[in-house]
């Protein structure tokens, strides 16, 4: 059942606070009289108003990194800081994962509250990003920046579409370039794990010079990794005994025979039976025998990565440079290379029927080949280029020292390759089983009922290297102004406005053999689309009250966007927050925002892909369940056999896009406190409540089939025919989609903790800080009246974690010279999405164990060593693992790390 929402009950509460507010305000007007004037304080633009404020805690709940806490963290990449946030959760792309990236293998991205990696906007200096990947991608590559040019990350925990537009349906990450830097710095970085691999090698220079009128600045950074072999930590996939298996799709092949054939020692088969062909490269290639999938299921582990390896180059310029005393010229000038791979075990041939007379059959009956692993043409190869663009360039400056304005165009694009190394051409596979054709043309006959049969000259004509291309383009026009409209007895009204155009693209032209069909996969149409977008918003900051009892301040903001795209229907977005200083010691503060996402154009235009995704079968093993359980009937209904074991782990699953998506749209809330009890301590804690209609989800297949078979009677949307379908012979899922749909809803509440505490000790400066966020709920439901999918506590299934509780909290000491660092990282414990009892069933609280030291030699040298997971913890087991018998969107595979980092600056 779904939980009951308060929202109904808090939104007049919080309307009538407002409310009583400005009429006090009001009262207040008429009785006010002069303060005197106030100390000047720097105001600064702050990730989630655009209007400039001296406060950062005031817009909402924000979490702030500078450069000396990136610096502690120890990380080379941005993915791996922001994904190692309380607030990220469920599933980002990095190298431990690559494997199940939607934007393409490789893709570096951040997925705030596990909402989605499109539902989080992420910015370089206030701006928009274009999208990155593969081609036709829906997020932005944070690979194509390097960590070095940044100076500090805010993060907003909050919808922000009033303020920033579309997508903000989670909130929003900024990325702040150093602004000024005079001199040259040169900084290198080399690490392994303890087994050895895994090398790191980061290298970056950075110099720049400022004048009187301006400032230029060159970044360039290196960044080479090597992989983490899987075998290497986790030998071979485990069953629910804790033996080693593998994957059905078997070396020698594997097949069902009906009832009546005959096995090679003159046995009559009684019922149809699963059997393998030879497996042995010595052995008589005519022998099968019955399937055992312990015997013959294949370990694909070590040919998988448990890291891959991944390498990147990046060039960056930025300059400003002053026209006059009310404008300045800005520009913004990156690019990125990155290059990538992921080895995959070698290709497996599917459902290839054989006739009962076939010169290679043995069996003298007719069936289907249902898997054939080709070991003998080696691992495949998944590989990646891709190539970014980003310039910026505009005027900004001030209006009579009131006012100020910014008018920019941002333009950015990717081009990428991707492709796969001995992939196989199916067309030619069914010309080397045609006897009517193999033998001459230069056709070969083939043999691939037995391991070590498949020849040399066979592959030489059906393997080949599969490439397609693709890329990503946004254009932008934008224009903004702020300032301050007049005065109140409690302060001054700020303003901000502003309009913008916008434009993003994407395209993917697979491999000419993707697109006829013919390459091993499913079939892929090119992908073409793009979205428009004309956007004016204003905002306003009214200061209410000040200087009264148990109100030093009242604030209310209130911003109002509307959107309007060529494809949809225009949107209005709507922010209200109140912000209430109590006193020095206490802030109250809150927002309600509306906010919307439109699908972007992999999710309209995307065409269907296909792969073999680690999928958990609920009618597995269904006849050990209680006959009157709904599992059993329905599993029984389906005409599941009662025998029926499901083999290996992966089902071939769809993915893609889907044109009649329709956009999404969201409300959030937050009520948060600041507490500041004493100097250089404070303590944070936010509530967040979010619901969104018309979700776009791509939901897992292990979910899909767990939704369906728990269904009374089957009457769940995910029985239906376009959703899955079975073998009639012997119950094997052969079509599972999970293409994108419009779910019905999805609710999620949560409280977030901070804690920042600057203190002296022992002649010694230290900082603790404890960032902390408890998931309470986290629902979708696929349609009205649905029983309610539960994330919030859950983990594995392909769909990430989702645990109650994440943590951070580090010490730092800090010396003349020296500084040291030791944090703990905490994922709390979950339970598996499909599992209820078991081994991998319920997964422990993780903690992972950071320590760093740097020491400054002199002025110009600083040195830095560190260890990550300092006590080597392993990933636990997760019943519906993805790879490496865990959950590789969650845990960490590599184990212990070990780094060196030397910085050396010319003044």
């Amino acid at each position: 059942m779904t939980r009951p929402s308060n929202k109904i009950a808090r939104t007049p509460l919080f309307i009538a606070l407002a409310a009583a507010a400005t009429g006090y305000a009001q009262l207040t007007f008429a009785q006010a009289e002069d303060a005197g004037a106030q100390s000047q304080i720097e105001e600064v633009n702050v990730t989630g108003t655009r209007i400039k404020r001296a406060d950062i805690e005031g817009v909402g709940p924000v979490t702030v990194l500078d450069e000396a806490s990136i610096e502690a963290t120890g990380f080379s990449s941005l993915e791996n800081l922001l994904q190692s946030l309380p607030a990220a959760a469920g599933f980002g792309g990095n190298q431990t994962n690559a494997y199940w990236t939607s934007n393409g293998y490789g893709t570096a991205q951040i997925n705030l509250r596990g909402l989605g990696t499109n539902r989080t906007l992420v910015m370089v200096n206030g701006r928009r990003v274009v999208n990155g990947g593969t081609g036709a991608n829906s997020s932005v590559d944070l690979s194509m920046i390097p960590m070095s040019l940044v100076s500090s990350v805010e993060v907003l925990k909050d919808g922000a579409s009033a303020t920033y537009g579309a997508d903000a349906v989670a909130g929003v990450v900024n990325l702040i370039t150093k602004k000024e830097f005079d001199g040259l710095e040169i900084e290198g970085k080399y690490g392994q794990t303890a087994l050895g691999d895994g090398e790191e090698t980061v290298l970056d220079l950075t110099w720049g010079v400022s004048g009187e009128r301006g400032n230029l600045m060159v970044n360039m950074s290196y960044q080479d990794n090597g992989p983490s072999p899987l075998d290497a930590r986790v030998p071979c996939p485990l069953d629910d005994d804790s033996q080693c298996s593998g994957s059905s799709s078997t070396i020698g092949g594997r097949t069902t025979l009906p009832a009546g054939a005959t096995m090679p020692d003159g046995t009559v088969l009684t019922e149809p039976t699963r059997v393998n062909f030879n497996q042995d490269p010595n052995g008589d290639g005519d022998f099968y025998e019955p399937y055992n999938g312990l015997k013959h299921g294949f370990n694909y582990n070590p040919y998988f990565n448990a890291v891959q390896p991944i390498e990147r180059f990046s060039f960056t310029t930025l300059g400003n440079f002053e026209i006059s005393e009310s404008a300045t010229l800005f520009t913004e000038l990156m690019y990125t290379n990155r290059q990538s791979m992921q080895p995959a075990s070698p290709a497996s041939l599917a459902d290839l029927p054989y006739s009962a007379d076939h010169p290679s059959n043995p069996t003298g009956s007719d069936f289907v080949l249902e898997r054939r692993r080709l070991l003998e043409n080696g691992a495949r190869d998944f590989f990646q280029e891709v190539d970014t663009w980003r310039v910026v360039t505009g005027i900004e400056g001030d209006i009579n020292g009131d006012w100020g304005y910014d008018v920019a165009v941002n333009w950015g694009r990717n081009t990428a390759s991707d492709g796969i190394a001995n992939n196989i051409n199916m067309q030619r596979v069914g010309e080397t089983l045609d006897t009517s054709l193999c033998g001459s043309n230069g056709i070969p006959c083939a043999d691939y009922l037995g391991y070590g049969d498949v020849t040399q000259d066979v592959l030489d004509y059906i393997v080949f290297s599969q490439e397609g291309t693709g890329g990503n383009e946004q254009k932008s026009l934008s224009a903004n102004i702020n300032g301050s409209l007049f005065e109140l007895p409690a302060g001054t009204v700020g303003m901000a406005a502003g309009v913008e155009w916008r434009e993003d693209s994407g395209w993917r032209k697979p491999d000419s053999l993707v697109q006829a069909g013919y390459a091993l996969g499913n079939q892929e149409e090119p992908i073409s689309g793009s979205t428009e977008a004309r956007e004016i918003y204003g905002e306003i900051l009214v200061p209410v009250l000040a200087d009264l009892p148990l109100v030093q301040s009242l604030e209310l903001d209130l911003a109002l966007r509307y959107s309007d795209y060529d494809l949809f229907d225009g949107k209005d977005t709507y922010k209200a927050g109140l912000n209430w200083q109590v006193n020095d010691m206490l802030k109250v503060r809150g927002t309600m925002t509306t906010a919307f996402r439109v699908p972007n154009v992999p999710e309209l235009f995307g065409g269907v892909s296909e792969g073999n995704l680690t999928t958990t079968d609920p009618c597995s093993d269904y006849a050990s369940l209680d006959p009157s359980s709904t599992v059993y009937q329905n599993c029984q209904a389906a005409g599941v056999p009662l025998n029926y074991t499901q083999l290996g782990t992966t089902i071939l699953t769809d993915r893609g896009g889907n044109p009649n998506l329709t956009p999404e749209s969201a409300e959030s809330f937050t009520f948060g406190l600041v507490l500041q009890p004493l100097d250089g301590l404070s303590l944070t804690l936010d509530y967040f409540d979010i619901e969104i209609d018309d979700a776009i989800r791509e939901v897992s297949g292990s979910t899909k089939l767990a939704m369906c078979y728990e269904s009374a009677n089957l009457g769940h949307a995910f029985c239906a025919p376009d959703q899955h379908t079975r073998n009639p012979v012997n119950g094997d899922v052969n079509y599972l989609s999970t293409q994108k749909f419009n779910t019905g809803n999805e609710v999620m509440q949560g409280i977030d903790f901070g804690a920042l505490y600057d203190f002296d000790l022992a002649g010694l400066s230290h900082t603790f800080d404890f960032k902390a966020s408890y998931l309470q709920e986290y629902e979708t439901t696929a349609f009205e009246g649905d029983e309610p999918f539960v994330l919030d506590g859950f983990i594995g299934s392909g769909n990430g974690g989702y645990p109650h509780w994440r943590a951070n909290a580090s010490l730092t000491t800090r010396g003349n010279q020296w500084s040291g660092t030791y944090s703990i990282r905490m994922i709390g414990e979950g339970d598996d999405f499909n599992v209820e009892s078991g081994i991998g069933s319920s997964m422990p609280n993780i903690f992972y164990h950071n320590v760093q030291f740097s020491y400054a030699m002199n002025d110009a040298l600083r040195m830095s060593v560190g260890i990550d997971n300092l006590f080597d913890q392993e990933a636990p087991r997760v019943a519906s693992w993805t790879d490496g018998n865990t959950d590789t969107m969650t845990y960490d595979l590599a184990g212990m790390r070990s780094y060196v980092r030397m910085t050396y600056r010319f003044d």
